[in-house]
Protein backbone atom coordinates (compact mmCIF):
# COMPACT_ATOMS: atom_id res chain seq x y z
CA UNK A 1 0.00 0.00 0.00
CA UNK A 2 2.65 2.69 1.02
CA UNK A 3 4.38 1.40 -2.20
CA UNK A 4 1.35 1.84 -4.23
CA UNK A 5 0.74 5.47 -2.78
CA UNK A 6 4.54 6.57 -3.13
CA UNK A 7 4.51 5.41 -6.77
CA UNK A 8 1.36 7.39 -7.12
CA UNK A 9 3.00 10.70 -5.51
CA UNK A 10 6.36 10.12 -8.01
CA UNK A 11 4.11 10.17 -10.83
CA UNK A 12 1.86 13.47 -9.94
CA UNK A 13 4.72 15.66 -9.10
CA UNK A 14 6.22 15.31 -12.32
CA UNK A 15 5.43 15.98 -15.98
CA UNK A 16 5.22 13.23 -18.60
CA UNK A 17 7.98 14.51 -21.13
CA UNK A 18 6.87 13.53 -23.92
CA UNK A 19 3.68 13.45 -25.97
CA UNK A 20 3.67 9.91 -27.08
CA UNK A 21 3.74 8.70 -23.53
CA UNK A 22 2.34 10.84 -21.66
CA UNK A 23 -1.22 8.76 -21.39
CA UNK A 24 1.13 5.84 -20.50
CA UNK A 25 2.74 7.87 -18.36
CA UNK A 26 -0.39 9.33 -16.35
CA UNK A 27 -1.86 5.56 -16.43
CA UNK A 28 0.66 4.56 -14.34
CA UNK A 29 -0.38 5.74 -11.28
CA UNK A 30 -2.82 3.22 -11.73
CA UNK A 31 -2.13 0.52 -9.64
CA UNK A 32 -3.85 -1.71 -12.18
CA UNK A 33 -1.90 -0.69 -14.88
CA UNK A 34 1.51 -1.83 -13.04
CA UNK A 35 0.24 -4.94 -12.19
CA UNK A 36 -0.62 -5.76 -15.45
CA UNK A 37 3.16 -5.41 -16.26
CA UNK A 38 4.58 -8.31 -15.09
CA UNK A 39 8.31 -8.47 -14.23
CA UNK A 40 9.82 -10.47 -17.47
CA UNK A 41 11.34 -13.75 -16.72
CA UNK A 42 14.83 -13.94 -17.17
CA UNK A 43 15.59 -15.25 -20.86
CA UNK A 44 18.72 -16.90 -22.16
CA UNK A 45 18.93 -15.49 -25.48
CA UNK A 46 21.85 -15.10 -27.72
CA UNK A 47 21.89 -12.35 -30.81
CA UNK A 48 22.35 -14.34 -33.83
CA UNK A 49 23.04 -11.50 -36.31
CA UNK A 50 22.03 -8.45 -34.50
CA UNK A 51 24.55 -6.30 -32.76
CA UNK A 52 24.71 -2.76 -31.07
CA UNK A 53 25.07 0.60 -33.16
CA UNK A 54 24.82 4.26 -32.23
CA UNK A 55 23.73 7.07 -34.49
CA UNK A 56 24.68 10.73 -34.08
CA UNK A 57 22.00 13.22 -33.31
CA UNK A 58 21.54 17.34 -33.78
CA UNK A 59 22.69 17.76 -30.47
CA UNK A 60 23.63 15.17 -27.24
CA UNK A 61 24.76 12.17 -26.93
CA UNK A 62 24.50 9.36 -29.93
CA UNK A 63 21.00 7.12 -30.56
CA UNK A 64 21.68 3.86 -29.24
CA UNK A 65 20.11 0.14 -30.54
CA UNK A 66 19.79 -3.16 -31.65
CA UNK A 67 20.42 -3.26 -35.50
CA UNK A 68 19.99 -6.83 -37.79
CA UNK A 69 21.03 -6.68 -40.79
CA UNK A 70 19.03 -7.35 -43.86
CA UNK A 71 19.33 -10.15 -45.87
CA UNK A 72 21.44 -9.36 -49.42
CA UNK A 73 18.42 -8.44 -51.59
CA UNK A 74 16.27 -7.01 -49.35
CA UNK A 75 16.22 -2.81 -49.40
CA UNK A 76 13.30 -2.62 -47.02
CA UNK A 77 14.20 -1.54 -43.12
CA UNK A 78 11.99 -1.56 -39.55
CA UNK A 79 12.24 0.79 -36.94
CA UNK A 80 11.00 -1.35 -33.47
CA UNK A 81 10.40 0.36 -30.70
CA UNK A 82 10.53 -1.10 -26.92
CA UNK A 83 7.72 -1.52 -24.66
CA UNK A 84 7.60 -0.66 -20.72
CA UNK A 85 10.57 -2.47 -19.78
CA UNK A 86 13.21 -0.84 -22.09
CA UNK A 87 15.59 -3.05 -24.76
CA UNK A 88 15.78 -6.06 -23.26
CA UNK A 89 16.69 -9.56 -24.77
CA UNK A 90 12.65 -10.28 -25.28
CA UNK A 91 12.77 -7.19 -27.77
CA UNK A 92 15.81 -7.94 -29.28
CA UNK A 93 14.55 -11.53 -29.73
CA UNK A 94 11.37 -9.94 -31.56
CA UNK A 95 13.55 -7.51 -33.67
CA UNK A 96 15.40 -11.24 -35.17
CA UNK A 97 11.99 -12.55 -35.10
CA UNK A 98 10.67 -10.00 -37.73
CA UNK A 99 13.95 -9.99 -39.85
CA UNK A 100 13.78 -13.41 -40.06
CA UNK A 101 9.94 -13.57 -41.56
CA UNK A 102 10.69 -10.46 -43.72
CA UNK A 103 14.35 -10.52 -44.23
CA UNK A 104 14.61 -7.25 -44.30
CA UNK A 105 17.27 -5.23 -41.68
CA UNK A 106 15.75 -4.60 -38.21
CA UNK A 107 16.87 -1.55 -35.97
CA UNK A 108 15.40 -1.62 -32.39
CA UNK A 109 15.93 2.00 -30.97
CA UNK A 110 16.62 2.21 -27.55
CA UNK A 111 14.72 5.48 -25.92
CA UNK A 112 15.68 4.67 -22.33
CA UNK A 113 19.15 5.28 -23.35
CA UNK A 114 21.00 1.90 -22.32
CA UNK A 115 18.54 1.65 -19.56
CA UNK A 116 16.70 -1.70 -19.07
CA UNK A 117 14.46 -2.01 -15.74
CA UNK A 118 13.81 -4.54 -13.86
CA UNK A 119 11.02 -3.23 -11.51
CA UNK A 120 7.95 -2.02 -12.79
CA UNK A 121 9.08 1.59 -10.55
CA UNK A 122 12.42 2.09 -12.39
CA UNK A 123 10.39 1.47 -15.61
CA UNK A 124 8.26 4.02 -14.59
CA UNK A 125 10.99 6.21 -13.89
CA UNK A 126 12.64 5.51 -17.19
CA UNK A 127 9.45 5.98 -19.10
CA UNK A 128 9.12 9.48 -17.45
CA UNK A 129 12.67 10.23 -18.16
CA UNK A 130 12.52 10.10 -22.11
CA UNK A 131 12.51 13.63 -23.42
CA UNK A 132 10.20 14.87 -25.47
CA UNK A 133 12.66 16.56 -28.08
CA UNK A 134 15.54 13.79 -27.68
CA UNK A 135 12.85 11.03 -28.24
CA UNK A 136 11.94 12.88 -31.38
CA UNK A 137 15.44 13.57 -32.66
CA UNK A 138 16.71 9.71 -31.98
CA UNK A 139 13.84 8.53 -33.90
CA UNK A 140 13.81 10.92 -36.69
CA UNK A 141 17.59 10.41 -37.02
CA UNK A 142 17.25 6.32 -37.09
CA UNK A 143 15.03 7.16 -39.98
CA UNK A 144 18.08 8.89 -41.85
CA UNK A 145 20.41 6.60 -40.79
CA UNK A 146 18.74 3.53 -42.41
CA UNK A 147 18.16 5.47 -45.53
CA UNK A 148 21.29 6.71 -45.77
CA UNK A 149 22.89 3.15 -45.51
CA UNK A 150 24.78 4.00 -41.75
CA UNK A 151 24.42 0.55 -40.93
CA UNK A 152 24.76 -1.19 -44.41
CA UNK A 153 23.03 -0.52 -47.36
CA UNK A 154 20.70 2.12 -47.82
CA UNK A 155 17.14 1.21 -46.88
CA UNK A 156 14.45 1.68 -50.35
CA UNK A 157 11.18 1.39 -47.68
CA UNK A 158 10.88 1.81 -43.49
CA UNK A 159 8.20 0.71 -41.70
CA UNK A 160 7.42 1.35 -37.86
CA UNK A 161 6.10 -1.21 -35.07
CA UNK A 162 6.12 -0.92 -31.55
CA UNK A 163 4.26 -2.10 -28.32
CA UNK A 164 2.98 -0.64 -25.59
CA UNK A 165 4.92 2.66 -24.79
CA UNK A 166 6.48 1.87 -28.10
CA UNK A 167 3.20 1.87 -30.20
CA UNK A 168 2.63 5.55 -29.77
CA UNK A 169 6.52 5.96 -30.53
CA UNK A 170 5.99 3.79 -33.30
CA UNK A 171 3.43 6.55 -34.90
CA UNK A 172 5.54 9.14 -33.74
CA UNK A 173 8.74 7.65 -35.47
CA UNK A 174 6.04 7.64 -38.64
CA UNK A 175 5.33 11.45 -38.26
CA UNK A 176 8.68 12.20 -37.69
CA UNK A 177 9.98 10.42 -40.44
CA UNK A 178 7.44 11.72 -42.68
CA UNK A 179 7.69 10.55 -46.49
CA UNK A 180 10.73 8.36 -45.54
CA UNK A 181 8.31 5.70 -43.61
CA UNK A 182 6.03 3.51 -45.46
CA UNK A 183 4.55 1.77 -43.05
CA UNK A 184 3.57 2.52 -39.42
CA UNK A 185 2.49 -0.16 -37.00
CA UNK A 186 0.62 0.33 -33.21
CA UNK A 187 0.02 -2.59 -30.98
CA UNK A 188 -1.76 -1.46 -28.08
CA UNK A 189 0.08 2.31 -27.61
CA UNK A 190 -1.73 5.56 -27.62
CA UNK A 191 -1.49 8.04 -30.56
CA UNK A 192 -0.59 11.49 -31.12
CA UNK A 193 -4.10 13.17 -32.42
CA UNK A 194 -2.64 16.71 -32.64
CA UNK A 195 -3.79 17.62 -36.19
CA UNK A 196 -0.38 19.34 -37.03
CA UNK A 197 1.27 15.85 -35.96
CA UNK A 198 -1.41 13.73 -38.08
CA UNK A 199 -0.29 16.00 -41.22
CA UNK A 200 2.87 14.83 -41.49
CA UNK A 201 1.92 11.73 -41.42
CA UNK A 202 2.26 9.93 -44.96
CA UNK A 203 2.54 5.90 -44.09
CA UNK A 204 -0.66 3.73 -43.62
CA UNK A 205 -1.30 2.91 -40.13
CA UNK A 206 -1.80 -0.91 -38.95
CA UNK A 207 -3.56 -0.34 -34.84
CA UNK A 208 -3.74 -3.97 -32.94
CA UNK A 209 -6.36 -3.02 -30.48
CA UNK A 210 -7.49 -5.76 -27.60
CA UNK A 211 -10.71 -4.90 -26.54
CA UNK A 212 -10.37 -5.46 -23.07
CA UNK A 213 -7.83 -2.95 -22.71
CA UNK A 214 -8.42 -1.05 -19.79
CA UNK A 215 -6.17 2.16 -21.11
CA UNK A 216 -5.99 2.47 -24.75
CA UNK A 217 -9.83 2.29 -24.66
CA UNK A 218 -12.78 1.72 -27.26
CA UNK A 219 -12.92 5.35 -26.92
CA UNK A 220 -9.46 6.10 -27.90
CA UNK A 221 -9.89 4.01 -31.07
CA UNK A 222 -12.45 6.08 -32.16
CA UNK A 223 -10.96 9.15 -31.49
CA UNK A 224 -7.80 7.95 -33.56
CA UNK A 225 -10.42 7.05 -36.49
CA UNK A 226 -11.69 10.03 -36.49
CA UNK A 227 -9.17 11.99 -36.52
CA UNK A 228 -7.33 9.91 -39.30
CA UNK A 229 -10.60 10.17 -41.47
CA UNK A 230 -10.86 13.65 -41.12
CA UNK A 231 -7.11 13.97 -42.24
CA UNK A 232 -8.01 11.34 -45.15
CA UNK A 233 -5.15 9.07 -43.81
CA UNK A 234 -5.23 5.37 -43.86
CA UNK A 235 -5.68 3.50 -40.82
CA UNK A 236 -6.68 -0.21 -40.32
CA UNK A 237 -7.57 -1.41 -36.60
CA UNK A 238 -7.21 -5.12 -36.04
CA UNK A 239 -9.62 -5.82 -32.81
CA UNK A 240 -9.27 -8.75 -30.47
CA UNK A 241 -10.88 -10.67 -27.86
CA UNK A 242 -7.56 -9.81 -25.29
CA UNK A 243 -6.02 -7.61 -22.62
CA UNK A 244 -3.20 -5.18 -22.92
CA UNK A 245 0.06 -6.63 -23.31
CA UNK A 246 -1.39 -9.66 -25.07
CA UNK A 247 1.09 -9.54 -27.91
CA UNK A 248 3.87 -9.89 -25.18
CA UNK A 249 5.00 -13.61 -24.22
CA UNK A 250 6.54 -12.55 -20.80
CA UNK A 251 2.89 -11.30 -19.44
CA UNK A 252 0.51 -12.79 -17.66
CA UNK A 253 -1.77 -11.42 -20.46
CA UNK A 254 -0.26 -13.10 -23.39
CA UNK A 255 -2.77 -14.61 -25.78
CA UNK A 256 -1.06 -17.05 -27.94
CA UNK A 257 -4.15 -17.24 -30.43
CA UNK A 258 -4.53 -13.78 -30.49
CA UNK A 259 -0.50 -12.62 -30.77
CA UNK A 260 -0.13 -15.10 -33.63
CA UNK A 261 -2.99 -13.96 -35.87
CA UNK A 262 -1.80 -10.54 -35.26
CA UNK A 263 1.73 -11.62 -36.19
CA UNK A 264 0.31 -13.22 -39.65
CA UNK A 265 -1.25 -9.85 -40.08
CA UNK A 266 1.05 -7.44 -39.29
CA UNK A 267 4.06 -9.34 -41.64
CA UNK A 268 0.93 -9.73 -44.41
CA UNK A 269 0.79 -5.20 -43.92
CA UNK A 270 4.84 -5.23 -43.99
CA UNK A 271 4.54 -7.08 -47.06
CA UNK A 272 2.52 -5.33 -48.63
CA UNK A 273 3.72 -2.25 -48.11
CA UNK A 274 7.21 -2.91 -48.24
Amino acid sequence: MLATLAMTILIQTQTPACPACAGMVAFAADPNFLAAHDLPAPLAFTPVQGHAVTWDLPKGAPGQGFYVPGKPRNRAALVLIHEFWGLNDYVKREAERYHDRLGCAVLAVDLYDGKVATTREDAVKNMQAVDSERGKATVAAAVSALKAGKFGKAAARIGTIGWCFGGGWSFQTAVQGGSNVDACVMYYGMPDLAPEAIAKLHAPVLMVHPTRDKWITAKVVEDFEHAMTGAHKHLQVLHYDADHAFANPSSASYNGKAAQDAFKHTVAFFKSHL
